[in-house]
């Protein structure tokens, strides 16, 4: 396993992600948790076009994530490193404190400082949640996240085998907390003990903040539980998703995505007063 991840081709991990993504759409096509009401290729075009932009950021960073981690591998830099540990045991503390501060931590501080929620807060936009919107991430958000990883290698002290196993399966388990599939309700709940179950995180969706606000681990749901910032709702079909001032249909195309951390609140302010004063 070790030599496999550590020497892993590009095209390896393409193939499992991709593979991931069309059993998840096919899933979401027979077990749909809500009828999707627009177009859905549509829809996942627009989202697919977020997934070569953070390639285009992760390939330009590779050089720098793959140094620091080989730099704490010959150093014996970082936290793990501080007691002899099993090559097991390292490995699962390392994949949970990449979980820790490379998603949650991360997630939660670009919900909580405004200029960063301006980035982020495209991916909220979405208002029909499925596994393609697990790809929908602003370019300049996805350089927020590889910094936070890189944080995350060289305080912990995690090596590039470890690191590629946790890219692989927090990328997996990304698509699937956001896929539109109705689990049965016991099943999903039993999940949400250990890991990041899709109605768990329907809840992060909501367009009402307090919901906003809470759920924001990716892999492993204790983060959420351990800091307080997790909620259950009992029936996730009642969820709306999306933004209040972002409902427009335009926010549903690749352009004005782009476009809106900048994008001033005047702009779209006279667009609500015009239809309020037609009605």
């Amino acid at each position: 396993m070790v030599e496999f991840f550590e020497h892993i081709p590009s095209y390896y991990r393409t193939i499992i992600l991709v593979a991931g993504l069309l059993l998840l759409w096919i899933i979401e096509g027979v077990i749909p948790r809500f009828r999707f009401k627009g177009n859905r290729y549509h829809h996942a075009g627009t989202n697919l076009f977020f997934t070569f932009t953070t390639a285009a950021v992760n390939l330009g960073f590779a050089f720098l994530i793959v140094k620091a981690s080989e730099w704490t591998t010959e150093q014996h830099f970082g936290l793990l490193y501080l007691v002899t540990l099993p090559l097991w045991l390292h490995a699962i503390l390392a994949i949970l404190m990449l979980d820790f501060i490379g998603a949650y931590l991360i997630h939660l501080v670009q919900h909580k400082i405004a200029w960063l929620w301006h980035y982020h807060k495209i991916h909220h936009i979405d208002t029909a949640i499925d596994a393609t919107t697990a790809l929908r991430h602003h370019p300049v958000e996805s350089v927020f996240r590889v910094i936070a990883l890189f944080v995350a290698i060289i305080t912990m002290g995690v090596p590039i085998w470890m690191v590629m196993i946790y890219q692989t399966i927090s990328a997996l388990m990304s698509q699937f907390n956001h896929a539109n599939i109705k689990l049965p309700g016991w099943l999903d709940q039993a999940l949400s003990w250990v890991i990041v179950s899709p109605d768990m995180h329907k809840v992060h969706h909501s367009r009402y903040q307090p919901e906003t606000d809470s759920n924001y681990a990716n892999i492993f749901s204790i983060w959420d539980r351990l800091c307080s910032t997790f909620r259950k709702v009992p029936d996730t079909t009642r969820i709306q998703y999306g933004l209040d001032e972002y409902q427009a249909p335009r926010y549903q195309e690749i352009g004005p995505l782009l476009k809106v951390p900048w994008e001033k609140l005047e702009d779209w302010q006279p667009e609500q007063t015009v239809a309020s004063k037609e009605s």
